[in-house]
């Protein structure tokens, strides 16, 4: 059994049920969550939109490979509305990042394992500190709640509702 963290959000729809009908197709296709971050509502990051983002880090117990996992990642993506426009940022019903699977790296043309720009971006380490805080990044060598202490990034994003942490 391996470990995957999972950043899930999106900013069209309605938002906090999309995020719940992730988790559940993530747990019925991927594997069992074991941990939830709190939701974070976050300004959108790479491109403009009125449009706010809710995201959430999931820790993920499953026996899928990566590419297993990027597979079942598309499919509960489309099956949430998410429709593709272009290669770069967009708003969006849901999107699902694969951020870290074990100790793993990837680099292939069409998964890269640690999610190449996590550590740039606050809507992501500020839910993976809350939940993985002492996890070591394993290209950068540093724990994840420095990272979201050092992140330059100064973009909106604020906690709206707090998860018991199981």
């Amino acid at each position: 059994m391996s470990r995957a963290l999972l950043l899930i959000g999106g900013n069209m729809g309605d938002r906090s049920n999309l995020l719940a009908d992730a988790c559940i197709l993530i747990e019925t296709k991927i594997g069992r969550i074991i941990k939830y971050s709190s939701v974070y509502e976050t300004d959108p990051w790479g491109f403009s939109s009125d449009l706010p983002f809710l995201n959430q880090v999931v820790i993920v117990d499953s026996a899928l490979s990566p590419n297993e996992i990027l597979g079942e990642i598309h499919k509960i993506e489309a099956q949430l509305g998410r429709e593709r426009f272009s290669t770069g940022y967009e708003a969006r019903t849901m999107d699902i990042d694969i951020l870290f699977y074990d100790d793993l790296m990837v680099n292939e043309s069409d998964l890269v394992i640690p999610h190449p720009r996590l550590h740039e971006r606050r809507f992501t380490l500020l839910p993976l500190a809350e939940i993985a805080g002492d996890y070591i990044h394993p290209v950068l060598n540093e724990r994840l709640d420095v990272l979201a202490e050092e992140c330059s990034d100064t973009s909106k994003v604020v906690l709206i509702e707090k998860t018991e942490i199981r």
